[in-house]
């Protein structure tokens, strides 16, 4: 399967946090095609392994681990004329909610729009400020019973978008953050069909990192990699932005720098992208928060970490956009990289 097409499948499914179940089964159909081994733990975690050829003793353990997550929302209540009332999960920009078209996973699926009070009937007061998740509702254009009858607090609430191109290698869609570091885990291992390694290279589809780097935390400890490599989508140059805090669509993914990455991993990466001409940016991001970096840094007695992001506009919307060359050129570093890790590296990762 193409990137794209797989990127699509994976962005017109849903799986808010919490409720993975189906976007980890269209995960696994694809990856089980390119790995040894594969699995679904406790708390939903897709763990896949491809075995390295070193001798069983000494080979190094990699990990790769990308969400398959996504934000959404939460049904809260019903009132006495069928208005659904909800809250979020995970980080929702609230500006953009208004007149979004929702599917409610009720019973059945129900379709609804997101409404609130208009500006014609709002007091001068109300009009001069950005209206909150509890001034808005959903309405699916039934009445109090029926409603009750299909929907119950607790049940999930996804935006509906359709993935789309863009010009060029462009796409948007909703829950690129982060199916597109999931995608550049495929490129990654169709890239390894070709090469070899000596590593055993572990990669893992998170569950719930948008509340918490929970599905990252289970899995380190129970992987114990000798390097954790997360990929994650980060904020892409558009108009209002500064050049030190994005990076520029579709000139390759960023290598971070910062406080959760190992240097020597970062040289590594760095080191590796330019013997093969693989284009790359830099950050440096001050805060190991904000990804499963943080839950992989800090597993057990401490990972040596890496992160490597794809340039993303509109986060945490349901138009993001980004550029398919990021996530290949991506997918190829982390192959060239995984074909040249073995227990010396590892072992020299220990002495700062």
């Amino acid at each position: 399967m193409e990137n794209k097409e797989f990127l699509e499948e994976l962005s017109n499914y849903t799986g808010i946090s919490g409720g993975e179940k189906k976007i980890s089964k269209v995960i696994k159909d694809i990856l089980s095609n390119f790995t040894d081994e594969i699995k679904t733990d406790t708390l939903g975690n897709l763990i896949t392994l491809k075995k390295g050829e070193g001798s069983s003793a000494d080979k190094p353990k990699i990990m790769l681990a990308a969400h398959m997550d996504e934000i959404g929302l939460m049904v809260k209540d019903i009132d006495d004329d069928g208005f659904i009332k909800f809250t979020t999960v995970g980080g929702i920009d609230q500006r953009t909610l208004i007149g979004q078209e929702v599917s409610v996973y009720g019973k059945e699926v129900v379709s609804g729009i997101i409404g609130a009070k208009p500006p014609h009937v709002q007091n001068k007061k109300e009009r001069n400020r950005a209206i909150k998740v509890k001034d808005m509702h959903i309405d699916v254009g039934r009445g109090e019973k029926e409603v009750k009858d299909l929907i119950s607090v607790g049940d999930l609430v996804v935006t509906e978008r359709e993935f789309s191109e863009l010009d060029g290698n462009r796409v948007t869609g909703k829950a690129l953050d982060d199916r597109a570091g999931v995608t550049v885990m495929l490129e990654c291992l169709k890239e390894l069909q070709r090469l070899y390694h000596e590593a055993d290279l572990y990669s893992v589809a998170t569950v719930q990192e948008e509340v918490g780097v929970r599905g990252a935390t289970t899995s380190t400890y129970n992987i114990v990699p000798d390097i954790g490599i997360v990929i994650d989508v980060g904020h892409g140059k558009m108009p209002g932005t500064s050049d030190e805090d994005t990076a520029e669509l579709g000139d390759g993914s960023v290598i971070v720098l910062g406080p959760q990455v190992h240097p020597k991993l970062h040289e590594k990466l760095k080191e590796t992208a330019e013997e093969y001409d693989i284009p790359y940016q830099i950050n440096a991001e001050t805060t190991p928060r904000g990804t499963d970096a943080f839950a992989v840094q800090v597993a057990r007695s401490g990972i040596p970490t890496a992160l490597i992001s794809i340039p993303l506009r509109y986060m945490h919307t349901s138009v993001e956009t980004l550029d398919l060359t990021d996530i290949k050129q991506a997918g190829r570093l982390l192959a060239n990289f995984v074909s040249q890790i073995d227990s010396e590296f590892v072992e020299g990762l220990r002495c700062f």
